[in-house]
């Protein structure tokens, strides 16, 4: 059965973009989502909204030079000085790293996922931490 998901809510109840003729729609190639080009809060829509994943096609914000084209996975999360929010991606073809600022329309689940990550995966045993008095 051929379903249309051109209007329907996707599986998080967020409207799909329509796609027009100006192809302001991409397919994210890591979850596989349709996304909108226009990303609230930035000039350039550098990632995706769901899985936060990105491809490595810009040197400079925007520029889309890069040659590479390799998945970018987010690794972490830097929270800038004045306390903006930033994804940093890890090329999982050149090992390039890039930090991104984080669009209005990101799932705040998954930026907080991202963030507790270290907390949830420590680099060292825990049953070496002092116990508290």
């Amino acid at each position: 059965m051929s379903r249309s998901y051109r209007h329907a809510p996707d599986e998080i109840g967020r409207p799909r973009p329509k796609r027009t003729e100006n192809g302001d729609v991409f397919r994210c190639r890591h979850c596989r989502q349709e996304i909108g080009r226009d990303a609230p809060g930035t000039a350039h829509r550098n990632h995706c909204p769901l899985c936060l994943w990105s491809v490595h096609v810009d040197d400079r914000p925007g520029d889309r030079s890069a040659g590479c084209d390799g998945g970018m996975e987010p690794i972490a999360i830097w929270v800038r000085p004045l306390g903006e929010w930033s994804i940093v991606h890890r090329c999982g073809t050149c090992h390039a790293v890039r930090v991104n600022r984080v669009a209005g329309d990101d799932s705040e689940f998954a930026l907080l996922s991202l963030a507790a990550r270290p907390m949830a995966q420590p680099p060292f045993p825990l049953a070496r931490l002092p116990r508290g008095r």
